[in-house]
């Protein structure tokens, strides 16, 4: 009796939930969003690459309030969001404008698991978008700025007996601003989307000891049979030790310790090399111990493979992959959603756009000036997909003059502007260095922003030797960096070639076809060139490659087409924006693909 009136308890309390949150507004919406339990919000462990056992989910449904900048906390909030959605997301259940001039404020109460007591608890977010002031129990325990990235907080020292009362301000100036925002625009139209503020991915506690593993930095060697990994355990002293061990299918095939902080260099015989065509990951333990006992274990995992460029027998540069030419050929995918706008609606979903540029026969994404959750990336690894990672531009309105090889057409960014491009760059490159999907860096896109970029594109290629920098994606061009890469539409064009460096095309196509009952406006919907059927669609995008087939026998060694899904405005997807609908006969997308891979050897 007693177990029947708890799950008729735990009905209800559902049924409440679902009975304050509804999806907002009338626009189109995934198949995924009806899935979506308010109690249960992406509950996946949010960061598999560095993973432990005990965790708790704090998203699900919060008090907002919108009020002009410079108010204290409210009193009163204007009703609930649905944590980690966008609050001008249609999923956030709220669909509301913030705007410059005014904040954004969370407040919402938790408790801390009993079994967790003597432990430090960590408060950790996914990303938040752009400035973050967190408070607990009315106390300020940080700020962080920065859209793209995680942060966290120790906040053991604040917690009280009985429920937390965690608040969060956050204040956002989209392209009112000089901070990163991507697609970003208050007013959206064409290529620019509906603005996005506040808390947008996965907000949770996690219980640690006072010495414990903060992060871990690998670094694969393949030509020497090595993996480099770098510890950063917090609170350790000269006695305490860690230990990494790689593992094949559950047997340890290297191991090895080292004081904390030191560098640890463990030897792989006969490695398996990862790549799309096998994807294959080791697992990894990283155990870290005080005079002999342990304190803290995560779960891990790398891979073996190697980005390099090389002359071919042609003198072409050409990229390779673990010493071997790789034509790396992908769609441009912005990462947005009709229903959570910068948040998937699952994590379903969020592998879904992954896997099927997988099926269209692709080998690589080129992420558009957006940076996703960790758990994006952690599939890329598992699946198999090279990512090239955009910065997300930022600064004031863009500025594009296309095919330009000019040194001296940049923008004038304040100090201030320069110092936080820096700091949210590093930030990105530390928060995915470890992730072997990542192929190519992508400091600038199409000059939006662009600034001192031969210093840029040094500093990045300097902090990771260990991948290609593509200093400025059909931007302003300087001889820097790895890769010289062009964009041309509709169809494919090399209009400037470089015998030293990488030559690619990195944007081309956007093939548009709209489709009735699957388009995010009823008007102003464009494509670079537009048709009204499927096949047509599909015969256009067989002659842009047959014609890019010739480019890559001259000297591309690159491509990628725009773009994976319609995006609001914008329909020249491969997908709507719903993704209920593929718009391509994708057999035939799929042996082409290939066939264009396949044509450098």
């Amino acid at each position: 009796m007693k177990q029947r009136n708890f799950i008729l308890g735990l009905a209800l309390l559902s049924g409440s939930a679902a009975a304050q949150w509804s999806p907002a507004g009338d626009k189109i919406k995934t198949e995924w969003a009806s899935k979506i339990d308010p109690q249960r919000v992406l509950p996946e462990y949010p960061r598999p690459i560095l993973e432990r056992s005990d965790w708790k989910n704090l998203n699900g449904l919060w008090d907002y309030a919108i009020l002009p900048a410079g108010q204290a906390e409210p009193n009163r909030f204007d009703g609930k969001i649905l944590v980690p959605f966008a609050v001008e997301s249609s999923l956030s259940g709220v669909q509301k404008t913030v705007g410059e001039g005014n904040e954004l404020w969370y407040r919402h109460t938790f408790a801390v698991p009993a079994a967790w007591k003597s432990r430090n608890i960590i408060l950790h977010f996914g990303a938040v978008d752009w400035k973050a002031d967190v408070y607990l129990n009315d106390v300020k325990i940080g700020s962080h700025t920065g859209g793209y990235t995680p942060f966290c907080f120790d906040i053991t020292p604040f917690l009280t007996s009985g429920e937390q009362k965690l608040v969060v301000k956050v204040w956002d100036g989209t392209d009112r601003g000089y901070q990163p925002r991507g697609k970003q625009v208050s007013r959206p139209e064409g290529i620019w989307y509906t603005a996005v503020t506040g808390i947008w991915q996965t907000v949770w506690l996690e219980p640690v000891n006072e010495k414990h593993i903060a992060s871990v930095k690998t670094v694969p060697d393949i030509d020497k049979s090595r993996i480099t990994v770098n510890v950063n355990a917090i609170n350790t002293q000269a006695a305490d030790v860690v230990e990494v061990k790689i593992l094949d299918a559950g047997k340890v095939v290297s191991s090895a310790k080292a004081v904390a902080c030191q560098t640890l260099e463990l030897n792989v015989p006969n490695a398996k090399l990862w790549s799309p065509d096998e994807p294959f990951l080791y697992n990894m333990v990283i155990n870290l111990y005080n005079k002999g006992k342990l304190t803290d274990q995560v779960k891990s995992y790398c891979a073996m493979r190697k980005i390099s460029a090389k002359k071919d027998e042609n003198g072409i540069m050409r990229i390779q992959l673990n010493n071997k030419n790789n034509f790396q050929y992908g769609p441009l995918d912005q990462g947005w959603w009709p229903d959570g706008l910068y948040t998937a609606p699952t994590d379903e979903a969020l592998a879904y756009d992954i896997q099927k540029t997988k099926d269209f026969g692709f080998n690589m994404i080129r992420k558009h000036v957006k940076v996703e959750p960790a758990r994006w990336y952690s599939h890329c690894d598992r699946l198999g997909i090279l990512v090239w990672q955009d910065m997300p531009n930022g600064d004031r309105s863009p500025q594009w003059v296309p095919h330009h090889y000019f040194e001296g057409l940049e923008r004038n960014r304040s100090a201030e502007s320069e110092a936080n491009y820096r700091k949210e760059w590093k930030e990105i490159i530390d928060y995915l260095y470890s992730y072997p999907s990542i192929a190519v860096w992508v400091p600038f896109n199409e000059s939006w922003g662009q600034f001192k970029t031969p210093e840029i594109a040094e500093w990045t290629k300097g902090y990771d030797p260990s991948r290609l920098v593509n200093p400025a994606s059909g931007g302003n061009f300087y001889h820097t960096g790895d890769i010289l890469d062009l964009h041309n539409y509709p169809g494919p064009a090399m209009y400037l070639y470089d015998a030293e460096r990488v030559t690619v095309l990195g944007e081309y196509g956007g093939i548009g076809m709209p489709m009735q009952g699957h388009l995010w406006q009823s008007d102003k919907n464009w494509g670079y060139v537009q048709f009204q059927s499927s096949k047509e669609v599909t015969d256009e995008y067989i002659k842009y490659a047959d014609q890019l087939q010739k480019f890559v026998t001259r000297g591309f060694s690159a491509a990628v087409y725009t773009q994976t899904t319609d995006v609001e405005g914008e329909v020249n997807g491969l997908m709507t924006y719903d993704r209920k609908v593929i718009k391509v006969d994708e057999q035939r997308l799929r042996e082409k693909n290939k066939e264009v891979i396949a044509g450098l050897k």
